[in-house]
C-alpha cells in the first residue's frame, strides 16, 4: 500500500506541520517514519507530525502527495483512524 503526507498547513511551535499516514498499517507508518528519521515522539495516535522542513524529504522517500481532507479519509477507509476520544482503545 501506501503512506501519504499532507501539505504542512498545521501551525504549532512555531513551525508548520504536516501529518504522515500509511493505508495499510501502523507498522508500515513506523518503518517509513524511521526512515525519514522522524522521532517516536513524533507519533500521535494514527499519524506522524512532520515539520515542513521535512516535507520534501518524506516526499522523496516516497511519501504521497494529497490533501489533509483525502489524507483522512484514506486513513477512515483503511480502519486506521483514532479519533482524540478513542485513543485510549
Amino acid at each position: 500500500m501506501s503512506v501519504y503526507i499532507d501539505p504542512p498547513t498545521w501551525p504549532g511551535h512555531g513551525r508548520l506541520w504536516s501529518h504522515l499516514v500509511s493505508d495499510l498499517s501502523y507498522d508500515e507508518l513506523h518503518a517509513f517514519a524511521a526512515r525519514l528519521g522522524a522521532p517516536p515522539r513524533a507519533f500521535e495516535r494514527d499519524h506522524y507530525d512532520i515539520p515542513a522542513a521535512r516535507y520534501a524529504d518524506a516526499v522523496r522517500l516516497g511519501a504521497i502527495e494529497i490533501g489533509s481532507k483525502e489524507l483522512v479519509a484514506r486513513l477512515t477507509r483503511a480502519g486506521l483512524r483514532r479519533r482524540k476520544y478513542d485513543a485510549g482503545r
